[in-house]
């Protein structure tokens, strides 16, 4: 009988034996005595006696025990030598007693490397055993600038208070994100109680995850639990059973796989409203066109009280104008990230067909409400957020930017601008450094002055006093109660008056109203591809007629004809403001004169041109208020979170 269970996982080493051969890699276990480098580059820690991860274990301490397995611990050598006879009799006593005596190994880098019991970790692996325990010594590298060795000093950090050793990352942060989503600090040491808790949940998760194909992806079970826990909180999962998790899990399986996924390969960018051709049956048989849609526009603040949600309330007043016998919208103002899944239930229980949430905080709330309601389109206003199950959509305000940056150029006197920002976000800084290089076009000595107005301690009358530049940029919308100086493109005369003599506009109903046409033409169906997971994200600017510019008629004849000549060719895409030689503060980005940026580098884009005079600032530098989209899609965040 026990010849059988051999034979099957003498199968299992040779298949994974060829396999790993053609594919080029290593056939048979890692050795770690290979690996190590220079004795005086390590210390030693007896760590006694631990429950060893099967996953985990990689390898054999010395060359002499590699051969006789495949690189899966399976064994490759046949049925009729005295190890196959051994291995058998190991297989007994697993089955009738269990293996009593720890194996010897090595941990290095979180992998682990037998000295002792090789036999005994293949027959554990063969009958799918998720530890086995070990007498384990850990080699400790000394500490260098290489991101693998960083990421194992911050799981040792984890490890000295949890003492938990089965979960790991690829990025750095992920243990320090880990701790907080369990509501625990750094340096709180764990309970058995809550060991187990949490042992409960990840086995639960990670069962789930290799059973829907995890280690196919190019992500860690840790990387994917972080993942999760962005969606389901850990007290809301805690109590859960193994079945629940083990569904939570699958259903979000899609986000794992985009998330494995480089960020070139992550997003679908639509930079146009889409003009697909339809299947012949969609025209034939077409769509019912007497459906009536029910849209909801969830906001952060109130219209009263933001420019961004006026904005926005804008757009939805103009829908329900255009759509007026076609579409109910309806409102929630003064949402927070506390109450967001309480407001998405609400609107899917009042009947929403379209849900617009207008803040880049509220992104995994919604991602979380469309897994659970999957026939309900919602989509989160934010750029670069890579999500499979909503849909995102953000204006290309930076090719507005531009034209005012000319404008800027055209009325300086002084050579010196300044460019009032608020939150350093992605698009923030493609809108920063647009201006920037419009301006230098028309006058290549300007410079651009970068002040944050949400910095802690920001004063705008002694900045200005400070740098008594002849023209600023300030915010992009106003709030029609409230009166502002810093609005749009600001000229100061000799005498300090303001003169406002151009500004941007983002036109959300237009943007809402073709997204909507999509949705009830059919065409919306036609953008997803379901051979190839990636997320969709609306980035439509001057070419969909959702951002323009308008000015002054103080602004000079010439200046305007000049404007309204690059608005063109850049709606017809014949000019590019990112196009050509381009220079940061830090040196040149891109060398090549016939190459533009592509929409992918300007969506990342986390440097400054060489012109702007200032820096990014990280979300510990802001107020109160700006830290959380900053932490959401942040430029410096994410640099981080790489390093």
């Amino acid at each position: 009988m026990k010849m059988e269970e051999y034979e099957k996982a003498y199968k299992l080493g040779k298949k994974e034996y060829q396999s790993r051969l053609l594919n080029g890699q290593l056939p048979t276990l890692e050795v770690l005595d290979e690996i190590l480098p220079d004795s005086t580059s390590y210390s030693e820690v007896p760590l006694g006696v631990v429950q060893i991860p099967m996953r985990q274990i990689v390898g054999t301490k010395t060359a002499g025990r590699s051969t006789a397995f495949a690189a899966n611990f399976m064994p490759i050598l046949g049925p009729a030598t005295e190890f196959a006879a051994k291995w058998q009799n190991l297989s007994v006593i697993q089955e009738n007693e269990g293996f009593r005596d720890p194996v010897k190994a090595y941990e290095y880098m979180n992998r682990f490397y037998i000295q002792e019991g090789n036999k005994r970790v293949s027959v554990m692996k063969y009958y799918g055993a998720y530890s086995i325990p070990g007498n384990v010594i850990r080699l400790i590298p000394k500490r260098t600038d290489q991101l693998e060795n960083k990421i194992y000093y911050e799981f040792l950090d984890f490890y000295r208070v949890t003492g938990i050793n089965y979960i790991y990352f690829s990025k750095l942060g992920g243990f320090t994100k880990l701790l907080t989503a369990v509501g625990k600090g750094a340096e709180d040491v764990w309970t058995n109680d809550e060991k187990v808790t949490f042992n409960s949940v990840f086995f639960s998760f990670q069962e789930g995850f290799y059973q829907n194909g995890g280690e196919k992806l190019a992500l860690t079970d840790g990387d994917a639990f972080l993942l999760f826990l962005d969606l389901y909180s850990y007290d809301s999962i805690k109590d859960k059973t193994r079945s629940e998790i083990m569904a939570l899990t699958a259903s979000c399986w899609e986000e794992f796989v985009l998330q494995s996924k480089p960020y070139q390969e992550e997003i679908d960018l639509k930079l146009n409203p889409s003009q697909h051709e339809k299947p012949l049956l969609d025209r034939l048989l077409p769509l019912n066109t007497t459906q009536h849609l029910k849209v909801a526009f969830i906001y952060m603040r109130t219209p009263q009280s933001s420019a961004w949600t006026y904005a926005h309330e804008l757009g939805r007043t103009h829908i329900s104008a255009v759509f007026e016998d076609e579409i109910d919208t309806f409102t929630y103002e003064n949402t927070t990230q506390e109450n967001i899944d309480a407001v998405l239930e609400d609107a899917i229980g009042k009947g929403a067909d379209i849900i617009f949430t207008t803040s880049p905080v509220f992104v995994q709330a919604s991602v979380k409400a469309a897994i659970a309601h999957p026939t309900v389109k919602i989509l989160n206003c934010s750029l670069n957020t890579t999500h499979r199950y909503i849909r995102t959509y953000y204006s290309r305000m930076h090719e507005a930017k531009f034209l005012m940056g000319a404008i800027a150029g055209a009325l300086s006197s002084n050579d010196k601008i300044a460019y009032i920002a608020d939150y350093p976000i992605y698009g923030t800084i493609a809108s920063i450094n647009a201006f920037a290089l419009g301006a230098k076009m028309i006058n290549p000595r300007i410079k651009v002055h970068l002040l944050w107005s949400t910095l802690k301690d920001f004063n705008l009358d002694e900045e200005l006093l400070r740098l008594h530049p002849d023209c600023f940029l300030g915010r992009d919308m106003v709030i029609p109660e409230k009166g502002y100086r810093d609005f749009g493109l600001i000229q100061l005369d000799e005498d300090g008056n303001t003169i406002s003599q151009a500004m941007p506009l983002y036109n959300w109903g237009t943007f809402y109203e073709k997204l909507i046409r999509t949705v009830m033409d059919g065409t919306w169906k036609y953008d997803e591809d379901k051979k190839d997971s990636k997320a969709i994200s609306y980035w439509w600017g001057l070419s969909a007629d959702v951002v323009d510019v308008v000015y002054s008629a103080r602004i000079p004849i010439g200046t305007k004809r000049l404007v309204e000549l690059l608005k063109d060719t850049i709606r017809t895409g014949h000019f590019d403001p990112f196009a050509g030689v381009l220079y940061a503060q830090n040196g040149i980005v891109q060398s090549d004169p016939n190459r533009s940026l592509t929409p992918e580098e300007i969506v990342n884009m986390d440097w400054l041109a060489e012109n702007v005079i200032g820096s990014i600032p990280t979300a510990n530098e802001l107020m109160d208020h700006a830290v959380p989209v900053t932490i959401q899609q942040g430029v410096e965040t994410r640099k981080e979170e790489t390093v």
